[in-house]
């Protein structure tokens, strides 16, 4: 499958996309380069399970079954990124996890806003 949301391809944030078996249908340029050492591009139509050791493979199994979200930050390399797991959905049904992986400041505001 292509990548048909234009407003994404080009993104600074790499964004993987799996259905609800976990076979990667989406990513942008920057997860594809972001995964060029394992194939870029040629990982769609692979399952994202098969990509991830354990733990994060059964944590992977478990944001599926209960269409959850997992936000943590990593460091590699000398580069923090923020890692955003998420479902997404069609007309109401689960449609996999959405993944997004942002690049962010070793130091960053944090702001409590009013309600």
């Amino acid at each position: 499958m292509q990548n048909n949301s234009h407003w994404s391809r080009e993104c600074a944030v790499a964004i993987t996309v799996c259905d609800a078996e976990g076979i990667i249908i989406e990513m942008n340029d920057r997860a594809a380069e972001v995964f060029a050492k394992d194939g870029g591009t040629k990982l769609i139509g692979t399952n994202v399970l098969d990509c991830h050791p354990e733990p994060s493979r059964s944590l992977l199994v478990e944001l599926m079954a209960n269409q959850r979200t997992h936000a943590y930050t990593i460091e590699k390399n000398g580069v923090k990124k923020l890692i955003y797991q998420t479902p997404w959905f069609e007309n109401g049904q689960f449609g996999g996890l959405v993944e997004f992986s942002m690049e962010i400041p070793y130091e960053m505001p944090h702001f409590v806003r009013g309600t």
